[in-house]
């Protein structure tokens, strides 16, 4: 061998032994993250790491040992290039894996709120200082402390006066959101001051539907309150009952905005029966509010569960506990954006419509394609509007909430499907800002292990609850607003449903009572399932509203207003459904 051969052979070794720490160091971190993530039961662990050990110290060793010869240089260098990409990626993988958990079970410590000084956009008015001589609307009993922020920011930041009768403009008081905007558009005022959160609210009025693009903010005060949303954990999650409560916002963007919760689901599982009850809470359902002082709800008043989510998801938890009597260990929040992305992440969700509840084209948005009988794949925009549908069947807002129920179950067998693999990285990406949740990083990657070392056959049961429509005063919005009465069997059967889940039993061991509470309500299961949709076409652009795809508000239902304007009365034909999936 030459000088010049033994001289490249010499760098060759330098590079190898170089390249080979570098190997280890990247597997050694690989393991290390394996280790510290905690999803892998020690039954696999073990054996992965002392597998991924040997063949790396194989590989490199051979690499070490055979440098003088050119073809095994060749295959090793290969294999071992390989070798460092394979685990550099991982290594990314890990890493992404281990900060999405930490981002998601990270509960913020304060709520943002934005009060928003509005104006027509055809107004003269461009900013504070033209309201000289003008005149403001504000609400009176609703929002108070956001409005009482919004006086203070104009009294001392803008105008500098000590007291509100001191500044240039007249305010005048108006004791709900409708009589308020209404003032803005009749020209009764030039500037209303309106909580962001309330829009929603707004949007439900026919004459107002367009208001997002209609009014334009000059002025806004943002403030954050305290979160106080502790979690209940269970001592084991693996061994131990627990309930979920999952709120879903009716917005777009950012889940930590204060706004409506439309979809308010109690989930209850019980990890020894591998049993999972649904029990859904219908969005208009008349409660008595509970809350902590700090989430400045009026509590002791009766209104909308929907309402509950603008003071929070708190408030909406202790109102769900004192209306069913049950305990929620944990809470999950979501919204618009959170069902799109996900879905979209996981590839898609395939559900099942059985026979006579195809629909050609969704009322909640009738760009999209319906779903057809049979087996359909629904990406994300489809798959919420699928979830957000009611007007093309005769059960109305009970098979919406089926809807809502099966899209859940879709999405949870995509999540623990082996493909799901494929779509790994979106899926991380995907979770990060789209929910929040109290479960703790170890509690998920606890469930997690349990899925992988015990691969549990879930049985999916399901509930709703119930009751029948009335017009009474909503203090929210304060004025009368269609609600639903709910049915106390109704409630009294959700109740106990979910307490036999939870001691092990089925929910279906618990009988349906019979009720005379309204004439739509059956005991049978599922008796309004199987009815289909109306036989009468209507064209789905006249129930569309084309300002729902906006990016930050929206309403999760599709309601249509009533000539005085007060809010839509959903179908009343009321049933009590049941299901079974297994």
């Amino acid at each position: 061998m030459d000088i010049k051969s033994k001289k490249s052979l010499k760098n060759y070794r330098a590079f190898v032994i170089i390249f080979s720490i570098m190997v280890l160091g990247l597997v050694g971190f690989f393991i290390y993250q394996i280790q510290n993530l905690q999803v892998l039961p020690n039954n696999l662990l073990i054996p992965i790491c002392v597998v991924i050990g040997l063949i790396v110290l194989i590989l490199l060793a051979l690499w070490n040992y055979y440098q003088h010869l050119n073809w095994a240089r060749i295959v090793l260098s290969v294999l071992n290039i390989a070798m460092l990409i394979v685990f550099s990626v991982g290594n990314f993988y890990l890493y992404k894996t281990h900060n999405t958990l930490a981002v998601v079970t990270t509960q913020p410590k304060e709520v943002k709120n934005t009060v928003a000084l509005l104006v027509k956009n055809e107004s003269e008015i461009q900013n504070v200082q033209d309201l000289n001589q003008k005149k403001v609307g504000k609400l009176t009993s609703i929002d108070s402390l956001g409005t009482t922020k919004m006086i203070t920011h104009l009294q001392e930041d803008q105008f500098g006066v000590d007291t509100e009768s001191l500044l240039p403009f007249e305010i005048l008081n108006y004791d709900s959101v409708e009589k308020e905007v209404e003032a803005l558009y009749n020209g009764e005022v030039q500037a209303i001051i309106l909580n962001d959160s309330y829009r929603t609210n707004v949007l439900e009025y026919e004459p107002y539907a367009n208001f997002n693009n209609e009014v334009r903010s000059i002025d806004e005060v943002v403030y954050y309150t305290k979160v106080d949303n502790e979690a209940m954990a269970v001592p084991e999650i693996t061994k131990n009952s627990f309930n979920i409560l999952i709120s879903g916002n009716d917005t777009y963007g950012d889940v930590g905005e204060l706004s409506r919760s439309d979809v308010n689901m109690v989930v209850s599982v019980n990890p020894e029966t591998k049993t999972v009850l649904l029990t859904s809470i219908p969005r208009d359902s008349y409660v008595e509010f509970v809350c902590d002082e700090q989430d400045a709800c009026i509590a002791g008043a009766n209104d909308k569960i929907t309402h509950t989510g603008l003071h929070g998801i708190n408030t909406t938890k202790k109102t769900v506990e004192n209306l069913l009597g049950i305990t929620i260990n944990y809470t999950f929040r979501a919204n618009f954006s959170s069902v799109m992305e996900i879905v979209d992440a996981i590839g898609g969700i395939d559900v099942e419509i059985p026979e006579g509840m195809a629909v050609e084209t969704f009322y909640a948005n009738h760009t999209l394609e319906g779903v057809h009988e049979g087996m359909n794949h629904l990406q994300g925009e489809r798959a919420l509007a699928f979830a957000r549908e009611r007007y093309a069947y005769v059960d109305g807002d009970n098979q919406r909430v089926r809807n809502q129920q099966t899209v859940l179950k879709a999405i949870f067998a995509k999540a623990t499907s082996p493909e799901i693999i494929v779509n790994y990285s979106s899926l991380l990406d995907a979770f990060q800002g789209a929910f929040d949740t109290t479960l703790s990083k170890d509690e998920i990657t606890t469930l997690i292990k349990y899925q992988i070392q015990e691969n549990p056959q879930w049985k999916f049961e399901s509930y709703q609850l119930t009751g029948e429509g009335a017009q009474l005063l909503s203090p929210e919005l304060g004025q009368t607003a269609y609600v639903t009465i709910v049915d106390p069997y109704s409630v009294t059967l959700a109740h106990d449903k979910i307490e036999a889940v939870l001691k092990g039993e089925s929910a279906d061991s618990i009988e349906t009572p019979v009720s005379d509470f309204t004439s739509g309500t059956s005991n049978g299961a599922d008796s309004g399932y199987e009815s289909g949709y109306s036989d009468e076409y209507v064209d789905p652009s006249l129930y569309y509203d084309p300002y729902q795809q906006t990016e930050t508000y929206d309403s999760f239902t599709e309601d249509s207003s009533e000539n005085d304007m007060t809010e839509s009365t959903p179908e009343e034909d009321m049933t009590v459904p049941e299901e079974t999936v297994e």
